[in-house]
């Protein structure tokens, strides 16, 4: 945008506000691509495009770089262009909860292999990007196709516990990714040209919120083709000079123009920090396209409080931040209690837990006895005689038998706990199964 057809300032500071809304989950999910999949020196790098890291160990409160992590499963991320050709996805028969599902570059999913929705056989997935009218090949179990050129996978594989590592790591080790001229043995198609890929400072508030965040998101369209059905929001976002040309330059605005640019940007957070305050959880936040349709609110908000989460029907996810009388949970002075009655444990398919994290950092909670979580597959752990399970929340260390066996280490301040769900039984999904309450122990 040149600045010599200025928009009004209020249309300008309205489109701003829309495009920082639907652009959010867009430079929230390139900082990741950017660290893991362009910049060799940072120490997420994956190996760049086409290439797996699996991250096979259980995290530890040592482990800071991930919020609200959970060893229920261990990733696998990776990243591909498609813009080439297509790439092929091999997985291995196995009986373990998996899956790879695919993001686009805006988030939303492009589709998923794995336990759930393509099964526990070996297989093997091309993923086509925008406009590519091939025949799959012989072999090829089904199709997965994106919108944009660039995809992400982050990847959950069933974790047993510490002594299951090297067993998870050779089955691992069995995932492929191939370009799809590899698969076939054919000759390799014509390269790409490399992209220019947009600066990005160290990731900050001010850089979220300032005016070049829009350069970032210009240069990041290019690898995504306008939608028919949000051409029209894309024009507005061209008007603002935000059209996929890398050339979107905040200088090149009027005064005013800049001004109302930088009103809209400020609304937009406003907007999305009331909306995520007020979302306790996950239902509805991660999906399809066809599941999410327009509601880019909603995946702002999924980018903000979780970025890369499952989809309902996948991994549901609930919890606590607060007690049964409203009070926030607080391991300093107090001992709580969760009581699931008889016939009312979590139905899922696969399994579930239930996680305390450390407030406000969202970290597991470091205790004697390295439980940071406890679930169906938790050793030793016992239900009464009527089939209940009470699970004991504190930070001592209890004395009792059952009570140990039953405990859920919280740290000496404020925390939450997540319940994830893994294959929500519908009772989930509809909301006639609902998680019981944390209740204070008389005690303290």
């Amino acid at each position: 945008m040149t600045g010599t057809q200025p928009l009004d300032p209020a249309i300008a500071r309205a489109v701003a506000a829309e495009a920082w809304i639907w652009g959010y989950p867009l430079l929230e999910n390139y900082r990741t691509l950017r660290a893991q999949a362009v910049d060799a020196d940072d120490p997420r790098y994956v190996g760049g495009f086409g290439r797996f890291r699996h991250l096979a160990e259980p995290s530890t409160p040592a482990n800071t770089d991930v919020a609200a992590p959970n060893n229920d499963t261990r990733y696998s991320w990776a990243w591909l262009d498609l813009r080439a050709e297509p790439w092929v996805v091999g997985v291995p028969a196995t009986d373990r909860y998996y899956v790879l599902p695919l993001h686009e570059l805006d988030t939303v999913y492009a589709g998923f292999i794995g336990s759930r929705t393509t099964g526990q056989g070996a297989g093997h997935y091309l993923v086509a990007g925008p406009g590519w009218r091939g025949t799959p090949p012989p072999g090829i179990t089904g199709v997965i196709r994106a919108d944009t050129y660039l995809l992400g996978i982050v990847g959950r594989t069933y974790l047993a516990g510490e002594d299951d590592v090297d067993a998870l790591r050779g089955l691992l080790a069995q995932y492929r990714l191939m370009p799809l001229h590899a698969y076939t043995g054919e000759p390799a198609p014509p390269p790409v040209p490399t992209p220019v890929w947009p600066a990005w400072p160290a990731w900050d508030e001010a850089a979220a919120g300032g005016l070049d965040c829009f350069t970032v998101l210009d240069q990041l369209l290019e690898f995504f083709p306008v939608l028919p059905e949000e051409a029209h929001l894309r024009g507005r976002l061209a008007s603002l000079g935000i059209d996929g040309g890398g050339r979107f330059d905040p200088a090149a605005l009027t005064a005013a123009t800049r001004e109302a640019v930088a009103q809209g940007i400020a609304d937009a957070r406003t907007r999305l920090e009331n909306a995520a305050a007020g979302t306790f959880r996950s239902d509805n936040l991660f999906g399809t396209r066809a599941a999410l349709g327009d509601r880019y609110l909603d995946r702002a908000v999924a980018a903000y409080k979780g970025l890369y989460g499952l989809p309902d029907e996948e991994m549901w996810i609930g919890g606590w931040t607060a007690d049964a009388d409203g009070h926030l949970l607080d391991g300093e002075t107090t001992r709580y209690t969760i009581r699931f009655p008889g016939g009312g444990l979590p139905p899922a398919r696969f399994f579930w837990s239930a996680t305390a994290y450390r407030l406000p950092e969202r970290l597991l909670v470091e205790n004697a006895f390295n439980r940071y979580a406890i679930g169906d597959r938790t050793p030793g752990v016992r239900t009464a005689e009527d089939g209940s399970l009470t699970v004991y929340v504190q930070h001592e260390r209890p004395e009792d038998e059952v009570e140990l066996a039953n405990w859920l280490p919280a740290p000496h301040s404020a925390f939450s706990i997540v319940v994830r769900l893994y294959g929500p039984d519908p009772a989930v999904l509809d909301g006639s199964w609902t998680l019981p309450a944390v209740t204070p122990r008389p005690d303290g």
